[in-house]
């Protein structure tokens, strides 16, 4: 009889044990904690002065990480310049890039609000940065933004208290081991921010759950009665950053008791043209860099991208000429989609200039809303579009020929 032997496919070093580890797949977007873990590091050594209970970095570090260093190069002291675990500490000098683009006074309005540990609103127009400035503020306060709950209309009080594992619940009954954290309740057993983007898109009812949560600090559990798990209270550091449109549908109404525990600020779109052309470019860049292309826009095209947008948002030009409102809301973040787009199709389906996509993705953004937005921009392009390719710019001139585009 022939002996049996390991056929190639069989054989142990082809085996899945044996197999090398499948390395990490790579994430699109990285959380603010670590995409900008070197400035949270260099922050939290460079300056020592007094921080609120839990808090990962100062307050006036923290509105220097959201609002940057103003173009000025921190150093730190040499008596701080030491090596991590790793042998390799914060460097010795860094400048801090501004993340958000809006007034400083907001922001140290809203580092007030939680190193006093109430809760905090943010409130606008969609499009307006709201979530990325929770987002910045949650991970330089405590060192994490994961701690987040996405408001809808499904959502249910279980989002802000607990829920069960229920194969434990069946097995065991009502035991700490079967108990589900929320986002909410991890935050405050540790002493950490907790996220709640959309507030106002969770039913009146599911919201009041948050009403004991921010006055008492505590959730009582009942089902734990009795025992030293049956109430949860809130260690310090522990508070809340909600977000809300002011024009959108599916909107709930907030109560007033619960508006009474949260400091509201609102986030208005970017009053500086230059600053939002800027951050439009940036974050397109970006964008198209996470496609895996080079971003080949001309900033001619995004001038002129930008400037669309703004005149139709406000309701009159740059000129001063007005300009009727579309329905939908045309935000910095709506002008990032655009530019993005223009920088894909011009690195993977090149045909001619890219200014002449520009109608088309205009279109496809004011046509979301109310079906007469079409006729408002149409409505753009016989003003202001006409009026500047009378005086003879060659850029809107083109951008006028191309009006046939829009029908």
């Amino acid at each position: 009889m022939t002996p049996l032997t390991d056929s190639p496919a069989d054989s142990p070093a082809d085996s899945p044990a044996a197999a090398p580890a499948a390395a990490p797949a790579a994430r699109q977007v990285l959380p603010a904690e670590e995409r900008h873990a070197v400035e949270l590091a260099f922050l939290a050594a460079h300056d020592d002065g007094p921080r609120p209970p839990g808090w990962a970095l100062t307050p006036r570090a923290v509105v220097t990480f959201v609002c940057g260093s103003g173009g000025e190069t921190l150093e730190l002291p040499r008596a701080r310049r030491t090596p991590g675990p790793d042998g390799a500490g914060p460097p010795a000098r860094l400048a801090i890039a501004p993340k958000f683009v809006g007034e400083r006074a907001l922001v140290e309005r809203c580092v007030v609000t939680l190193a006093g540990e109430r809760g905090l609103l943010l409130v606008g127009e969609p499009g307006t940065a709201k979530s990325m400035l929770s987002e910045l503020l949650a991970a330089a306060v405590c060192g994490t933004s994961a701690l987040t709950v996405q408001g809808t209309a499904g959502t249910t009080e279980d989002a802000f208290r607990y829920g069960w594992n229920y194969a434990l619940l069946l097995a065991q009954g009502p035991s700490r081991q079967a108990l589900v954290d929320s986002p909410v309740l991890t935050a405050m057993r540790t002493g950490r921010v907790a996220r709640i983007e959309e507030i106002t898109r969770c039913l009146p009812e599911v919201q009041d759950a948050l009403v004991s949560i921010l006055s008492d600090r505590r959730i009582s559990v009942p089902e734990l009665a009795g025992s030293a798990d049956g109430l949860a209270a809130a260690a310090p550091g522990f508070t809340v950053i909600a977000t809300a449109n002011l024009r959108d549908r599916g909107v709930s109404e907030m109560s007033a008791a619960l508006k009474r525990r949260f400091n509201f600020e609102t986030v208005l779109p970017i009053a500086d043209a230059a600053a939002e052309t800027e951050l439009v470019r940036r974050q397109a860049v970006a964008a198209v860099q996470r496609a895996g292309a080079a971003f080949g826009v001309d900033d001619a095209v995004l001038d002129a991208l930008v400037t669309v947008f703004r005149d139709l948002r406000s309701g009159r030009s740059a000129e001063g000429w007005d300009v009727e409102r579309p329905g939908t809301v045309l935000s910095t973040a709506e002008a990032v989609q655009v530019a993005a787009s223009l920088g894909v199709a011009a690195a993977y389906l090149p045909s001619g200039d890219v200014l002449d996509l520009v109608p088309g993705h205009l279109l496809g953004v004011v046509r979301k809303d109310d079906p007469a937005d079409h006729g408002r921009l149409l409505g753009y392009w016989d003003g202001p579009v006409r009026r500047r390719a009378e005086d003879g710019s060659a850029m809107w001139r083109r951008l006028w020929e191309l009006r046939g585009t829009l029908r």
